[in-house]
């Protein structure tokens, strides 16, 4: 049984589950502020899931691709969506601040938002 290492918490959860869907029951979340209750509902098209994710997990989704290739993501910035990421094994999660989960520097400003990180 895989376990999801997330904001100090060991959660467990069968393999293959949706790394969102495994927080959420954990009444944990990979949201930011506002995020929580603007969000997409999993289906891959907002972008306020956005975590960096080490360890045993399913590749990136056509979906995942197209929508981390959009601002303020960075295709080639090492993020995932949690709600396009199944669960294989073992895996770390850390979300950064920023609504959409982007870097947002210590003390700075979310774009998006203006929201301060």
């Amino acid at each position: 049984m895989p376990t999801v290492r997330f904001r100090d918490r060991e959660i467990d959860c069968d393999a293959g589950a949706v790394l969102r869907d495994v927080l959420l029951a954990a009444d944990e979340t990979p949201h930011n502020g506002r995020a929580r209750l603007a969000n997409c509902r999993g289906l891959g098209s907002c972008g306020t899931c956005a975590v960096a994710v080490s360890g045993d997990v399913s590749g990136r989704t056509r979906r995942e691709r197209l929508r981390l290739a959009v601002p303020p993501h960075d295709p080639d910035g090492g993020l995932r969506l949690a709600c396009q990421v199944r669960v294989n094994g073992d895996v770390t999660v850390e979300k950064f601040d920023g609504f959409w989960g982007q870097h947002v520097p210590e003390g700075g400003v979310d774009d998006a938002t203006g929201d301060e990180g």
